[in-house]
């Protein structure tokens, strides 16, 4: 790739597109996860067990098209735009479309097998094609964008302002303007304004992930990928014997098990426990602000001290304890509840602040202990990894919420139905804690990767990349 040579050397202008990345990623991801499941029960009349299912099934399916992504990028040949890059012009248009179709109101009277189809295509076409057409090449990006350890922890800091955004502009402006007040005072989800707020998110997705492309540069080289290289079945077995990517593959599953509970669970407590809307954009608008003002300008520091696995095991623990507190206290106030999601979200960001410069360094290791370099298949079968923890989570809420007697009538008189209600407290608490504390136990136990471990890779990487030159 000639042009990686001759690329402008890394800077803001390279982490600034990178953020953007993940601000139209997380424009439908987040959407998805947090406001899908209750659109379908509460507007569409789909049982959350139905929504929960296809959820799973169809982050299954990622096992095929999200390793079938990672093999076609390893073994194309870069352009002058880079191997990785023009991905996101070419699929920014259809996976926007993809998910402004999931959320179609008017066809709310339709019969409930059509819904179900319709609910199933869509969601398929756009989580298990076109978004892993994106989303593979953007996160195996970071490696070409910079070869430097540091560069690549502040890509990963990036990424996550870029994510922090968009959740802030769904969680906190989603709820103040998708919910109509019943004659009752109840709060209900309108499906006119659902899809109303799918369609503008969908537009603002595409221009981040053009943004994003005129924005950075791929400096890296990586030549495609020829036989042994190309064997995904040898890559398959080595998952088993390299404890970096097994660790940071639980890890991911149990962290988004953690994350997806929280946000699913919030799309039910804030509204319907609490009957407080305001209270959703408010905990998103703290939370984002601490990950913001907390985790992004602290999280490599910290990283460069003590280590990215040290400090992600300290901060999971410290959000575990933050939801136990609030299990325990059952507060009745909406704004206590919203300190104790805040406070367990600040442990929960570093861990997801520094979690993309982990796969780089799994990806580092493998070359170091293999010879050969995998960034989008590595890449793939992670992703496919976050996506098995979508799925379970996305399941775990729908059948959890099925077993505590969760029904569309729910939201029109919440308090009639008591032992729901208890059942959604505990659910939105206990989620979170077993989630975050196996999170801590898995790096502890089986990520090898400590702050030794990574810099001794790093200096044996640059000084087979100087004997290269020589």
């Amino acid at each position: 790739m000639n042009s990686a040579a001759a690329a402008r050397p890394f800077g803001l202008r390279d982490k600034i597109g990178y953020a953007f990345g993940d601000f139209g990623n997380d424009f439908t991801f987040i959407l998805s996860s947090t406001f899908m499941m209750l659109f379908y029960t509460n507007v569409m009349g789909i049982s959350s067990t139905a929504v929960g299912v296809l959820m799973m099934a169809s982050r299954f399916l990622d096992a095929f098209t999200d390793v079938t992504m990672g093999r076609l990028i390893d073994r194309a040949r870069p352009t002058e735009e880079g191997r990785f890059r023009p991905w996101l012009k070419r699929m920014c248009g259809p996976v926007a479309i993809a998910s402004f179709l999931i959320y179609q109101s008017g066809l709310a009277g339709m019969p409930y097998w059509f819904k179900l189809v319709w609910m199933t295509v869509t969601y398929i076409l756009w989580g298990s094609v076109f978004y892993t057409a994106v989303n593979i090449p953007y996160g195996s990006m970071a490696s070409a964008i910079s070869g430097a350890p540091r560069h690549r922890a502040e890509l990963s800091v990036w990424r996550t302002v870029g994510a922090t955004l968009a959740g802030l502009a769904i969680g906190f402006g989603t709820p103040l303007f998708a919910y109509v007040t019943a004659e009752n005072g109840a709060q209900i989800l309108s499906g006119p304004r659902m899809t109303l707020i799918a369609g503008l998110f969908s537009i603002a997705a595409v221009v981040c992930y053009l943004l994003c492309f005129h924005l950075t540069r791929e400096r890296v080289e990586t030549p495609p990928s020829k036989g042994k290289q190309a064997a995904f079945s040898a890559m398959v077995k080595s998952v088993g014997s390299d404890r970096a990517l097994l660790g940071i593959i639980l890890a991911a599953i149990l962290l988004l098990l953690a994350m997806l509970g929280m946000g699913g669970m919030a799309g039910y407590m804030f509204p319907i426990y609490y009957q407080k809307p305001a209270g959703q954009s408010a905990a998103t608008l703290l939370g984002s602000l601490v990950v913001l003002g907390v985790c992004v300008p602290f999280a490599v520091p910290l990283a460069e001290r003590f280590g990215k696995k040290e400090v992600s095991i300290a901060a999971c623990l410290f959000g575990a304890v933050c939801y136990g507190v609030c299990w325990w206290a059952r507060p009745q106030s909406v704004w206590a509840y919203v300190g104790y999601y805040t406070a367990a979200y600040m442990g929960l960001g570093f861990f997801n602040t520094l979690v993309w410069a982990m796969i780089t360094d799994v990806i580092d290791n493998a070359q170091v202990r293999e010879g050969v370099r995998r960034d989008g298949t590595i890449y793939a079968v992670y992703s496919f990894a976050r996506k098995v923890g979508q799925a379970l989570s996305s399941g775990m809420v729908g059948w959890l919420l099925g077993a505590i007697g969760y029904s569309q009538a729910v939201q029109y008189d919440p308090w009639a139905h008591p032992q729901v209600m208890d059942g959604m407290f505990s659910l939105s608490c206990l989620i979170p804690v077993a989630g975050l504390t196996a999170v801590a136990v898995v790096l502890w136990l089986v990520y090898p990767l400590n702050k030794e471990r990574v810099r001794a890779n790093a200096r044996k990487l640059a000084g087979g990349q100087q004997e290269n030159h020589n």
